[in-house]
């Protein structure tokens, strides 16, 4: 008999009978494909959910879960992928003859998934007519395309390639070992970037269900990024009309094609469920709340270890910046994210802490951070220098990086709006971390999460956040936060709570509307001044509830959703395939 095409998953992880009747209620794929732009590429929240999600997955699925990401390592290697040539090693060599260029191996998470890197680039040749079986099919709109539209929609169809290459030779594997069903295969797409391929599955392979998430509307970030009031007026924008107004057909074009064709429509939070129902002309089908893998959080003594280290190295930064010894006691506070400068509420976080300066009721000196990622050009070398050796307070105290084109920073010349220069007299000191922490940023030389666990606070006061995963961070790592009820996992705490969030909760939740920015600044000045006053135990306690309540969102809490999601993509491929087989008998 030929070698099994895909031994490696058939001879140690095809799913018995069994294992199928104990799911009789709730259908269960045998295999799982999920595509991201961020699979093995860390660039922002979507790499959180799916690394933290994929050991849950992995221990259910047994390397029946495939991640699919883009290949465009050519200078140098992924951090977070690890090739195995000796993975789907024959599949590899039919992939090759079909024109896919893939790389197998494992993304380097917990868990350890198989991970498939295909290069995008060859498909560009081919890219006219992708988008007019596009349009032919499913009226995309790709004529407006601009930015990243093409590399992304080239990574989406070579990733549906791989799918549909991959199900062949599962079905031919099938056929040979003359199993009783075939292979209940589904492919999960995150974000527009990845709704060409769900299409390209939908229209091609429709033996395969289809789950499609979008963790943003593309016009919804789009119209609260253009200083426009999203939630008064949701309910009278057209998404068309305003893709338009916007420049933004192509994206919302695509994204909204998807929502209506794959199986199963999803997203991260009721309050992006309501604006999905709005701007898509879409209800979804499930929500999928985000959660968190907290085998990330160091336990006790490591904790404490890695908590002292991180508080102590911020504060040397600090004071390196500012030509002083930082008082031990310092509170450190921090805002992160995608610098979205309005919709992550960066603008209203300096707005605060410019407020916090004049507080009385401040008892203790905060030291407050900016990690944002922006167009980082160098770390600075007189900071390395006073790091090293101490030295005099450096001109331009409050960034610790060079930037391109400083002069058109938003961080910075919002902070010199308010003169806010770090002085000496000054009780709020705040800082520019502009750069991905990696651990090898020049400066602080930690990784984002051995930054966070030395935080004593950390604020993301959001106006447009559909789940909100840095607060959800920051809890797993018992700090305590601050966030809003315009973010999803504000309101999911709320609901928790049963009332509007504190910060003797561990999360305290702000409400916020198109139009009380000046009150969330208040709101966020006078929290941070009542946690300065917080004794030693008090403060313990809220830590402890703050780790107590991220515990409740666990994947090990949320994975069920997911589960209904599958289910519900599962029986509608089985009825279009029915639909399928009678229209041929007819």
């Amino acid at each position: 008999m030929k070698q099994c095409i895909f031994s490696f998953f058939l001879r140690n992880f095809a799913p018995s009978n069994n294992e199928r009747l104990m799911d009789r209620q709730l259908q269960t794929p045998d295999y799982i494909f999920e595509s991201s732009w961020e699979v093995c590429n860390k660039v922002g929240g979507i790499y959180t959910v799916l690394s933290t999600r994929a050991k849950t997955l992995q221990d259910r699925l047994q390397d029946r879960v495939i991640f699919i990401g883009p290949d465009f390592w050519t200078e140098h290697e992924s951090p977070y992928f690890s090739e195995d040539k000796s993975l789907m090693a024959v599949w590899r060599q039919q992939a090759a003859q079909e024109g896919l260029r893939v790389r197998v191996g494992r993304w380097t998470i917990p868990g350890e998934p198989v991970a498939v890197l295909v290069d995008f680039r060859p498909f560009f040749e081919q890219k006219n007519q992708i988008y007019t079986m596009l349009w032919e099919h499913y009226q995309v709109d790709s004529l407006h395309a601009y930015g990243d539209y093409d590399e992304a929609s080239m990574f989406s169809y070579a990733a549906a390639r791989v799918v549909e290459s991959i199900y062949r030779h599962l079905r031919s594997a099938d056929d040979q070992q003359a199993t009783e069903a075939a292979p209940r295969c589904l492919y999960h797409a995150n974000e527009w970037m990845c709704g060409l391929g769900a299409l390209y599955i939908n229209y091609n392979v429709p033996e395969i269900a289809t789950v499609f998430t979008t963790h943003a509307t593309s016009i919804g970030r789009s119209i609260a990024g253009n200083q426009k009031p999203l939630y008064d007026y949701l309910f009278a924008y057209n998404g068309d009309q305003m893709a338009e107004e916007l420049n933004m057909q192509s994206k919302h074009s695509i994204e909204k094609q998807t929502a209506h064709h794959v199986d199963c429509f999803t997203t991260v939070s009721d309050i992006t469920a309501h604006e999905c129902e709005e701007l898509l002309d879409k209800p979804v089908d499930v929500v999928l709340p985000n959660g968190f893998d907290n085998s990330f959080v160091p336990k006790t003594q490591a904790f404490s270890r890695k908590r002292k280290l991180a508080r102590r190295r911020m504060l040397e930064v600090a004071g390196a910046l500012l030509g002083v010894q930082m008082p031990d006691d310092a509170l450190i506070v921090s805002t992160s994210g995608r610098y979205e400068f309005r919709n992550k509420g960066i603008d209203v976080f300096i707005e605060a802490m410019n407020r916090l300066r004049h507080d009385r009721d401040l008892k203790k000196t905060v030291v407050a951070f900016i990690t944002v990622p922006a167009w980082v050009r160098e770390p600075r070398e007189d900071l390395k220098a006073n790091l090293e050796k101490g030295g005099e307070r450096l001109e331009l105290p409050m960034i610790t990086h060079w930037l391109h084109e400083m002069n058109h920073d938003n961080v910075l010349n919002m902070m010199k709006h308010y003169d806010m220069q770090n002085r000496t007299e000054d009780k709020v000191k705040v800082i520019f971390l502009p750069c991905y922490l990696d651990g090898h940023d020049g400066i602080m030389n930690l990784s984002y999460y051995d930054v966070l666990v030395g935080n004593d606070l950390c604020i993301y006061p959001s106006y447009y956040e559909p789940w909100g995963y840095t607060p959800l961070e920051a809890v797993a790592f018992h700090v305590p936060c601050i966030t809003t009820d315009l973010a999803g996992f504000g309101l999911w705490a709320n609901k928790e709570f049963g009332h509007e969030g504190r910060i003797t909760d561990g999360l305290k939740v702000i409400h916020r509307t198109d139009y009380n920015y000046s009150d969330v600044a208040d709101a966020i000045r006078d929290a941070v001044a009542y946690f300065s006053q917080l004794s030693d135990k008090e403060v313990e306690r809220c830590r402890k509830a703050a780790a107590a309540l991220s515990k409740k969102a666990l994947w090990s809490q949320f994975i069920r959703y997911y589960y209904e999601a599958y289910d519900i993509a599962l029986r509608r491929a089985e009825e279009r395939m029915a639909e399928l087989s009678e229209t041929r008998i007819g």
